[in-house]
């Protein structure tokens, strides 16, 4: 920042004092002012300095530093003609000072001669001091004196350590201590005191003092000693000539420091302006980012107020939808409780697949163990039942041979009867019919006799066959029935269920219709046919002969079939009928559901050989994992 708007204008230096003494008439006229008040003062020409109050002594130690710094011409002339108007016009502001500092540094004490000498630092010899004052450092003395302000006090010995009488006071460096000094050897002398009175009299009676000078320095005696040993003769222009060297150079280090903390000051300035700008940008940007942010609160508030709304009417719609599906299902429970109560079979099956369930869920070790003996017991069972069934072929295929065998017996039999017959008629032409009979006789009864062992032996193994084949059959069911909780509905081989109706085609065609209901309608509908099914008076088949073999087919005319069709479509009369087609074949008396072994990739009835490769391949699967 700079200090004055006319810095930028350069002057030469000739023209430098011209320029002062023209600032000096302005502050003097006061067309510039720079006081304000009794000690508050202000640079005219520094108006965009933040501080703006000094104090007199600050002011004028601001005006004297820049005025000899190396800034602009007319900047050097503005500060030295108000360091000139501060001395000059305003010299009472410096009674900010203390009173005996500033008459001291204003008008330094000058003695009657120049060129006197006097011991430096000031010192004044006091005679006649009883011995009882000089104790705990003179504090006696020092109280009395008091009002000239001496700093130390020094009781003087002889060499051979006695106290001599005499006493040295000290007191400060500078020109206010010379004034003290001087007011301290001008007292005792006005009350004649002084050192020519302690010459004259030499009385003992009062305490004599003076100021030390030249003759005291160089005096052969404790006293003279003392000066010389503590201190200097210096004149007080020496002393002024001195102090004024130290002042010059003191100034121009100041004056050093001050041009380089002005300038430092400056870039501060300069950095806190710019600060200050970018704070004010910061601010105005964080202004317009809560106002921004206000807005999208708002429109946030906004939006979750109505999101709010809406799930507050979709949730009374879901509970209503709840409750109304809770009635339906409420309903469809108590309809499914008195379907389920309607079989033994069907409880008993729920009952052990509850307890079942029951029993898997007590522990996922124990399931994994239960799992593990299943499978080994389903691949046991496997085997054992494949070597049942080959032993079943092979007794069927013995049976087969023996069949034959007996049809070839009886067709013997009655060739040996037709024979026999034609022997009889044979009498009379020359023939032995008597022998020729009994050997066809002996013949037909071996042949009869091997016919009724082959007959026994036929018998036996029909028997055995049956209990084969009802071993066979309840093997299969516990096969099935092993088999449930392994084979699955995306396998080759599953279980299916024959004789129960599919619930997707009702589901399906239930959607359009009934929307929301769709599921607990098609429930009910399907529900509805699987009873149709067991129904044992309804049969809806008829009889058709294709050449020499009759056989069963739907009947399309049935009443209740053309009416499902007209209500639900083309695809549930497929699933009803195809239901129907499949008790009928598995079940046709009984009128219940068969679980039968399935081949799920052909859609067709699994033989017992396609379903033992099947759990086969499993069980090394699992193994080898």
């Amino acid at each position: 920042m700079e200090c004055s708007s006319d810095e930028s204008s350069e002057l030469s230096d000739t023209d430098i004092d011209d320029y002062a003494d023209k600032a000096y008439t302005d502050l003097k006229s006061g067309k510039l002012v720079a006081r304000f008040g009794a000690d508050r003062f202000r640079c005219p020409f520094c108006p965009g300095k933040k501080k703006q109050d000094y104090r007199y002594n600050e002011l004028l130690q601001h005006a004297i530093g820049v005025g000899a710094s190396n800034r602009a011409a007319k900047v050097k002339a503005n500060h030295q003609a108000l360091a000139s108007h501060l001395k000059t016009d305003h010299a009472d502001a410096a009674g900010s000072l203390p009173p005996r500092q500033a008459e001291a540094l204003i008008n330094p004490p000058k003695p009657v001669q120049d060129q006197e000498l006097f011991v430096w630092p000031w010192m004044g010899i006091l005679a006649n001091v009883p011995v009882e004052q000089t104790q705990r450092g003179g504090a006696i003395v020092m109280q009395q004196l008091a009002g000239f302000k001496p700093i130390r006090f020094n009781a003087v010995h002889s060499p051979d350590g006695g106290y001599t009488g005499f006493a040295i006071v000290r007191f400060n460096k500078d020109w206010i201590g010379f004034k003290d000094a001087l007011g301290f050897h001008n007292y005792y002398k006005s009350h004649h005191l002084g050192k020519t009175d302690w010459e004259a009299n030499k009385s003992d009676k009062y305490m004599f003092a003076w100021l030390a000078k030249e003759e005291d320095y160089k005096a052969d005696d404790p006293v003279g000693k003392f000066l010389s040993e503590n201190g200097d003769l210096k004149t007080v222009a020496e002393l002024q000539q001195e102090m004024s060297r130290k002042t010059d150079t003191l100034i121009t280090s100041l004056t050093s420091q001050i041009s380089a903390k002005s300038k430092y000051l400056m870039e501060l300035e300069c950095k806190c302006n710019q600060m200050d700008l970018a704070l004010q940008r910061a601010m105005e940007d964080n202004d317009s980012l809560d106002q921004r942010y206000n807005e999208e609160m708002r429109k946030m508030q906004s939006t979750a107020r109505e999101h709010s709304l809406k799930i507050f009417h979709e949730t009374d719609q879901l509970r209503k939808q709840l409750d109304e599906k809770e009635n339906d299902i409420k309903r469809r429970s108590k309809q499914l409780s008195e379907i389920v109560a309607q079989t033994d079979m069907e409880r008993r099956k729920l009952e052990n697949e509850r307890k079942k369930n029951d029993g898997q869920n007590d522990s996922l070790n124990m399931a994994r163990i239960e799992q593990e003996k299943a499978n080994e017991g389903v691949r046991i069972l496997v085997e054992k039942h494949k070597k049942e069934k080959e032993a079943a072929l092979n007794k069927i295929l013995l049976l087969e041979k023996q069949l034959d065998e007996k049809h070839q017996l009886e067709l013997d039999i009655q060739q040996l009867r037709g024979k026999l017959e034609v022997v009889k008629h044979m009498e009379g032409e020359g023939v032995d019919v008597k022998k020729r009979t009994e050997e066809l006789n002996k013949d037909l009864q071996d042949r009869i006799d091997a016919m009724e062992d082959l007959e026994e032996l036929n018998q036996a193994l029909i028997i055995k066959e049956r209990m084969t084949n009802d071993e066979l059959q309840d093997a299969k069911k516990e096969l099935i029935s092993g088999l449930v909780d392994l084979l699955g509905p995306r396998s080759n081989i599953g279980i299916r269920r024959m004789g129960q109706v599919d619930e997707k085609p009702f589901i399906e065609a239930c959607k359009p219709k009934y929307g929301a209901e769709a599921d607990t309608k098609a429930l009910e509908f399907c529900s509805m046919w699987q009873d149709n099914l067991r129904d044992a008076n309804w049969h809806p088949f008829k009889i058709v002969t294709k050449g020499e073999k009759s056989e069963q087919i739907i009947d399309e005319g049935d009443e209740k079939l053309v009416g499902l069709k007209e209500e639900l479509g083309e695809e549930v009369y497929k699933a009803v009928t195809t239901a129907l087609v499949e008790m009928n074949e598995y079940n046709a008396s009984g009128s219940y559901v068969v679980s039968e072994l399935w081949n799920n990739k052909e859609n067709r009835k699994a033989s017992m050989g396609e379903v033992v490769e099947h759990i086969l391949k499993q069980w090394k699967a699992k193994r080898k994992r």
